[in-house]
């Protein structure tokens, strides 16, 4: 061999060894001094953060399960000379934590996500340091098996990390001096559908053996020389979205504001035995003891809907047990069966005769010391709780017994009076059920915790028409395009790690993304979702047959819990070709235009204008019914609904002149498959654009039917509701606005508003509305013949009209009277 060779194989070798130290490097490196930052802003100050790579490692228990259920407590001590200015931490956990400094409850979190979107948090420690010794300690919990459907999970693990600028490093890494301790005293307790009344999916219940709890473990003060050090969690090392290679959590800052988390009491004491309750206890001035070797039961009435997370704080009591059950009402003693969504039967929610408490529960054992509170480790939603007590050979004090009501901090800015106390009553309830469905996410907060798609589009509207605010709204459209499958579709629900398939949701979607179009001015937030729209529309094109419709669909295409839908479903989805489904795909192709022509793809805009018309002309050469003058739900002309000639009118597969009359017929017509209180929103929709807006207000019997019964917020369906707090049924708060006061965005971004004003049977209509500009505030009276009188004021920069029955005034910035 040649020197020339040798050389040219030994300079191969050393580029082959070079480059092998650089992946090597790669592997076991973030490259921190390369990377880029992101600038994050907590309570209005704004600060530095590495975007795609963390300094902080994930640590976890050294020898525990990662992959089961358990209660993990985390502590790091350490020294200040003075207390900081500022102390900022970000910090995120598997599954969920809380997070706690010198004793003090800082805050809980994430905020829910998926792998690939893992929420961190920020938090600024100053207010809760102090010079001298310091303990920051976290909780962490990992719900196992019996997780809630909505938690994605990897592993147990937790991380934190310091601003570069804090005066002392807490990161966790691994040789940080962090450490660590199994709860012990914790046991899940699983449910499933058949023992709460209903499909089931929010997660286990806690059993708390107070002996073997390590009380004060989160104050500065406490003993920990006997934890553990914790370990590195089975992955590379933490990183976030957009790094170069991959890893196991993909790190994204928080969104949303943190959730307020407010003390609310109990009423009533609903019924008691083997117990006499004092008077003030409820109030949280005066204990209850319950005497040695007894049962007794207490039933709790909170009078209205909540959330939360109820604090039970007692003494003494060693072996005692008390059973606590949640139920948002009681149910018949006889009725122990249910229906796939009507749950067991109820009564009056105010009527306690032959009724019982039934639902899911936590049990907590007194270990007979002074002082412990017990806090779930998820929420709970109730109206009324059971506490089932049992002691022993030493009576147990209860110091105190109230909730947490934890929510979106969403601040009711929208306000609506009439001269109808019943709608002003409707309101008040809608907007609770707004509030109780609204956490880190919307969401059905007893039975599910899911965010669905159906429900979010209205409890969006709802959200941004009351408090202005559209930061969960935009979380939801992002993380619904975040779910979507190889298909093209997305999911129905999400985040979750059940996959579940709503084509028609995935169409509800789109319509999300123009309602942001519609009342937000944000061309670059709605252009990231233009990929999402074409692959779901794309999954419904591939499945238009010769026929020129929708043909032989897969999944679940829900539409509404209608009798005469079996399972949601319009007949004709499944086997044949729905009119119903082909005319949502339609309105979906036509929303889809206005967002493509409004970013200049004008070309695709008109490819899906030309689609929705085919799809539009073979539904009506197969559906319609030339005699009953209506669009039948599939070719055999045998079913009718609401719900298909509802689309007809929102699609303008009827001609506009002739959408008054199909309007009349659909709400006159009783032998239609009849529209439940979720698509009542749709059928809103029909009235205000087929000119019978006036006829809504006379619309919501089935709202006043429920607060009859005494509900305090608004089911998932009319009649025995399974879930007595359903966010789509909030409805009311969007449409006395959009629909009653008649305050509409005439152009995308509410550029222009349109004020049309729908009366029915009501004479005074009072609405202030956050506009995006500012409040946007109508004040009409209508006299005996009908005349209108009052005033109009817009915010700065807003122009539009007032439209009332054959008049048209254009309207300016400012003051302007009728």
């Amino acid at each position: 061999m040649t020197t020339k060779k040798k050389n040219t194989i030994k300079y191969t070798l050393q580029l082959a060894c070079t480059f092998g130290a650089i992946l090597i490097a790669l592997t076991i490196s973030p490259l921190h001094a390369q990377e880029s930052e992101v600038k994050v802003n907590h309570q209005g100050k704004d600060f530095n953060m590495l975007k795609h790579a963390w300094n902080a490692q994930w640590i976890t228990h050294p020898s525990a399960s990662t992959m089961d259920y358990g209660v993990f407590n985390f502590r790091k001590t350490f020294e200040l000379s003075t207390a900081p200015e500022s102390f900022i931490v970000h910090l995120s956990a598997d599954n969920r934590y809380k997070l706690y400094v010198n004793g003090t409850f800082v805050g809980r979190g994430p905020a829910i996500g998926d792998i690939a979107h893992w929420r961190y948090e920020t938090y600024d420690l100053a207010e809760y340091l102090q010079a001298g010794s310091n303990t920051v300690a976290v909780e962490v919990i990992n719900f196992g098996e019996f997780r809630h459907a909505k938690q994605q999970t990897f592993q147990t693990a937790f991380i934190l990390q310091g601003d570069k600028n804090n005066p002392v490093f807490i990161d966790t890494t691994k040789d940080s001096e962090w450490k660590v301790l199994k709860n012990e005293a914790y046991q899940t307790i699983p449910f499933v559908s058949d023992s709460v009344g209903g499909y089931y999916a929010a997660g286990p219940g806690d059993r708390v053996d107070g002996a073997r709890y390590p009380w004060g473990w989160n104050s500065a003060s406490y003993d920990d020389s006997h934890w553990q050090k914790p370990r590195l969690a089975m992955v590379e090392f933490a990183v976030g979205r957009g790094f170069l290679f991959g890893s196991t959590w993909y790190l994204v800052p928080r969104k949303i504001p943190f959730l307020t988390e407010t003390e609310t009491r109990f009423k009533k004491v609903a019924q008691a035995n083997g117990i006499t309750v004092p008077t003030k206890f409820l109030t949280g001035q005066e204990a209850l003891t319950i005497p040695a070797n007894t049962m007794a039961t207490i039933l709790l009435d909170h009078e209205i809907h909540t959330i939360g997370y109820p604090n039970l704080t007692v003494s003494q009591g060693k072996n005692a047990t008390i059973k606590v059950t949640y139920a948002e009402a009681l149910f018949y003693k006889s009725s122990h069966e249910f229906s796939a969504h009507g749950g067991w039967k109820k009564g009056p929610r105010n009527d306690l005769e032959n009724q019982e408490i039934r639902g899911y529960y936590d049990i907590f054992q007194a270990d007979g010391g002074e002082k412990r509170t017990y806090q779930p480790q998820a929420m709970r939603t109730f109206r009324y709780v059971a506490l089932d007590i049992t002691t022993g050979d030493e009576p147990l004090v209860i110091e105190d017994y109230h909730n947490l009501y934890v929510t979106y901090p969403f601040e009711e800015k929208a306000t609506f009076n009439s001269d109808d106390p019943e709608l002003n009553a409707i309101w008040d309830a809608a907007w609770l059920t707004l509030k109780n469905s609204s956490t880190d996410q919307f969401e059905d907060p007893y039975y599910e915790q899911l965010q669905y798609i159906g429900d979010t589009r209205i409890e969006s509207l709802v959200s941004i028409f009351v408090s202005g605010d559209d930061r969960l709204m935009r979380k939801a459209i992002e993380q619904f395009d975040d779910s979507r499958m190889p298909n093209g579709l997305t999911q129905s629900r999400y985040p979750s790690y059940i996959n579940q398939v709503i084509p028609t949701y995935s169409l509800l979607w789109i319509q999300m993304i123009h309602d942001y179009m519609i009342y937000r001015n944000d061309p670059a937030f709605i252009q990231n979702f233009l990929p999402g729209i074409k692959s779901v529309l794309g999954w419904f094109e591939n499945k238009v047959d010769s026929t020129g419709m929708l043909a032989n669909l897969e999944w679940w295409n829900f539409t509404d819990w209608s009798a005469g839908f079996q399972n949601g479903i319009p007949p004709g989805a499944d086997d044949g070709h729905s009119a119903n489904v082909s005319l949502q795909y339609a309105l979906a192709l036509q929303k889809s235009a206005d967002i493509f022509e409004l970013l200049g793809q004008d070309l695709q805009a008109q490819a899906y204008r030309s689609q929705a018309k085919a799809i539009i002309e073979a539904t009506l050469e197969n559906c319609y019914d030339q005699e009953k003058e209506l669009i039948a739900e599939r070719p055999e002309k045998d079913i009718f609904s609401q719900h298909t000639n509802v689309f007809a009118i929102l699609t303008d597969a009827v001609p506009e002149q002739q959408q008054a009359a199909l309007l009349d017929r659909l709400l006159t017509d009783e032998d239609l498959v009849q529209s439940t209180i979720y698509f009542r929103f749709y059928l809103t929709r029909a009235m205000q654009k087929a000119a019978g807006a006036d006829r809504y207000p006379a619309s919501l019997r089935p709202w006043k039917d429920m607060l009859d019964l005494g509900m305090t917020t608004f089911g998932e369906t009319d009649v025995n509701p399974r879930s007595e707090c359903h966010g789509w049924s909030a409805s009311p708060c969007f449409d006395f606005i959009h629909t009653v006061a008649g305050i509409q965005s005439a152009a995308p971004g509410f550029q222009k508003v349109l004020i049309e004003p729908a009366f029915g049977h009501l004479n005074k209509i009072e609405v202030t509305f956050p506009h995006p500009n500012g409040d946007l505030s109508v004040n009409f009276s209508k006299s005996r013949k009908g005349t209108i009188k009052g005033t109009i004021t817009l915010p700065a920069g807003v122009s539009g009209d007032f439209k009332y029955k054959d008049q048209t005034l254009t309207l300016k910035s400012g003051v302007n009277n009728l």
